[in-house]
């Protein structure tokens, strides 16, 4: 009866054991679907990632100084419609030369020099361009931010959904640890098994402590890119799960990258202001008006006596021997031909990563599923065990061999759901 009695507290102890994992398996392995703009799905009241994101791009510095190259680049635009000075020249005659209508006795001049016709709309352009290239960058430094805060947010859940692991591990061993006690009192079991479980269960413990340092530290990185307190509370999603299946891209997709629309924008830039510099390379007509006070004579009589002179100028200014304009247009050649080039290559480097994130992605998958089926198999045997000590054979080494396989396939299981997400959202990265 008394055998009996331990029996069933057993078999008790390990289907509640059973659930519990069965519980918290489906607690971490619920269906998580990544949205392209890598929004999580958080319970309660907690944030999102994409709200982590957004806040990210609001405070960090980074961002802010990437729009403020762009406000400058854009009061550019305003800086470039202007003319030259107007030049405003005079002079006293020391002595003054004698004319039919008298003395001159001063000399005032104003002159205007204008650009060829459409230069100042040649030179908006060009610095129109090269503000969408600044603007660019921005949208490249968000992605390249909103890609570390996902980063870092999946590796601070694949440390909560361990530590929540471990503890339900060290339950896991309390209970067996006090079904050991029973067991020595009648003399199935050792005082040495009641040792060996207490020692895993110092282990797990000091595992779950070193994760709580990798979590504060990673903490502080996440919240270092949103520009916050180090200490401020990070929520993270409990539950997630590779979906069934996932979304396929083909190399097409990375044309929509910005990192390569930055090339477009450069070229563009440069045929722009090849443009400005053929239109600066065409002449320069200038107006302007002499003055000229003259005195008046008093040895003769006529009309014109001592009337001022005004005199009306057309001036042109041709680059005739300057080689500049044309040295600019090699150059502005020999720029696009290296933007093309940095362009190609960064496509290259681009489509690299794009198939290793695939790839590491699917290999993810792999993993996890193998995991699932290890973690089923080592259930199964654990049943078996239980099933043992009906015959009062059961062996608490290979309770703890097998606790020691699920706990080693459910952290598997955590880091293929993180390897997964990361890639995921490299993937992202490159193609959205």
């Amino acid at each position: 009866m008394k055998k009996l009695k331990y029996i069933l507290v057993f078999l008790f102890v390990s289907a509640e054991v059973h659930a519990e994992r069965r519980r918290s398996a489906k607690a971490h392995l619920n269906v998580f679907v990544f949205l392209a703009l890598l929004l999580v799905g958080i319970g309660g009241q907690a944030q999102q990632l994409q709200t982590y994101i957004q806040e990210a791009e609001a405070n960090n510095p980074e961002i802010q100084a990437f729009e403020l190259r762009y406000s400058i680049a854009e009061e550019k635009v305003n800086e470039a419609n202007w003319i030259p000075n107007t030049e405003v020249s005079a002079g006293y005659f020391v002595s003054e030369p004698e004319t039919r209508v008298g003395a001159q006795r001063a000399r005032i001049g104003v002159k205007q020099m204008l650009p060829w016709f459409g230069t100042i709309t040649a030179r908006e352009n060009y610095a129109i361009a090269m503000a969408d290239a600044e603007y660019v960058d921005i949208t490249i430094a968000k992605r390249k931010l909103a890609l570390s805060v996902a980063q870092s947010y999946y590796r601070l859940y694949a440390i909560r959904a361990k530590q929540a692991v471990l503890d339900e591990n060290i339950q896991l061993l309390e209970t067996y640890e006090r079904l050991a006690l029973t067991s020595v009192e009648v003399g199935k079991a050792s005082a040495v098994d009641v040792l060996r479980l207490q020692i895993r269960q110092n282990e797990l413990q000091q595992q779950k402590e070193v994760l709580e340092e990798e979590f504060t530290a990673e903490q502080t990185a996440f919240n270092n890119l949103l520009n916050r307190e180090s200490m401020m509370t990070v929520i993270v999603v409990p539950e997630m799960e590779i979906p069934q299946e996932a979304p396929f891209y083909d190399n097409q997709a990375l044309s929509l990258n910005p990192e390569l629309l930055k090339y477009d924008k450069l070229y563009e830039s440069v045929a722009q202001s090849e443009l400005l510099n053929q239109r600066e390379n065409l002449p320069m007509i200038g107006f302007g008006v002499d003055y000229l006070p003259v005195t008046e004579r008093s040895d003769v009589n006529f009309s014109d006596n001592g009337k001022d002179v005004l005199m009306p100028m057309v001036s042109v200014s041709i680059p005739i021997f300057n080689n500049r304009y044309k040295s600019i247009s090699r150059q502005n050649e020999l720029r696009q031909q290296e933007i093309e080039t940095q362009r190609e290559q960064r496509l290259n480097v681009l489509e690299s990563a794009f198939a290793k994130a695939q790839s590491q992605r699917n290999q993810a998958r792999i993993a996890y599923n193998t995991q699932e089926r290890n973690l089923k198999q080592a259930q199964d045997a654990e049943e078996i065990l239980v099933k043992n000590y009906e015959t009062g054979t059961i062996d608490f080494n290979d309770v703890l061999d097998i606790q020691e396989l699920q706990l080693k396939f459910q952290m598997n299981q955590i880091e293929s759901v993180k390897g997964y997400y990361v890639q995921s959202a490299i993937i992202n990265y490159l193609i959205n």
